[in-house]
């Protein structure tokens, strides 16, 4: 390529020079982005597994319809049973909520509005979240502003007699500590309660219990909760991941 003429080079490649409302693009660009860094919602994901089992890898499928709406999604891990007990994964969730309020944003997940949603025992630990006195560790108790709970369990008395108690160690002095039933929400939040129609009916009990526990947490415009048909324990979760369904619209709502 032959050398271009000093001045057309200048003149095609100093753009700041050819565009000269360059400043307001830039005040611009910085004003929208402080409002989606201060705007944006996040959600925090927790896994089922009964405490003791699965993967926060195998639970990304959740973000996408998120995501796609301007939501920063964290899914999270948990140790497990029996190398630790329930109530110290509780802590632990307290946890990965305190970090994600202090470093969200440093990884493109800002959590002014953040909702908290699990599934099975994600369940039961979304519910912990509520009854926690954030205040007391030195942060705002509106942290949490919504919160999905589906296929949760919310009175683990019933998990001592279960065969995989073995895993979980629970007497019945430590499940009703750990039982949101037996809990006061701290945090008056939305909350959420759903599972699958085709659930057993000791899951649609407990769901229905917690909403009765918990008025101070119903959603508005919801009447009970949302059991969605024809899905069981297992499939109901994936619902979060369909754009469309009435899962996703009524987690979207909450933010």
């Amino acid at each position: 390529m032959s050398e271009l003429p000093a001045d057309f080079v200048e003149r095609e490649y100093n753009l700041r020079a050819a565009f000269p409302d360059h400043p307001q693009w830039f005040e611009r660009w910085a004003r929208e982005s402080e409002v989606a860094r201060s705007e944006l919602d996040a959600k925090l994901d927790i896994h089922g597994g009964y405490w003791r089992a699965l993967d926060k890898r195998d639970h990304s499928f959740v973000a996408p319809p998120f995501v796609a709406r301007g939501v920063g999604v964290a899914v999270v891990n948990y140790d497990l049973c029996p190398d630790v007990s329930i109530a110290r994964i509780v802590d632990e969730m307290r946890e990965a909520v305190a970090w994600l309020r202090r470093e969200g944003a440093r990884h493109g997940v800002p959590c002014d509005r953040l909702v908290v949603a699990g599934h099975s025992a994600g369940g039961h630990l979304t519910a912990m979240l509520l009854a926690t006195d954030w205040q007391a560790r030195g942060l705002p108790q509106t942290i949490i502003a919504g919160a999905v709970a589906v296929s949760g369990v919310f009175d683990l008395e019933p998990l001592v007699q279960v065969s995989f108690n073995v895993d979980l160690k629970l007497d019945r002095s430590r499940a009703h500590a750990v039982s949101p039933i037996h809990l006061s929400p701290r945090v008056r939040a939305p909350l959420l309660l759903a599972a699958g129609e085709d659930e057993t009916s000791e899951f649609i009990r407990q769901s229905w219990m917690l909403w009765e526990r918990w008025p101070e947490c119903h959603p508005q415009g919801r009447h009970g909760p949302l059991f969605i048909p024809e899905r069981h324990h297992y499939s109901v979760i994936s619902e979060l991941g369909d754009a469309k369904s009435a899962l996703t619209r009524e987690t979207l709502a909450l933010l």
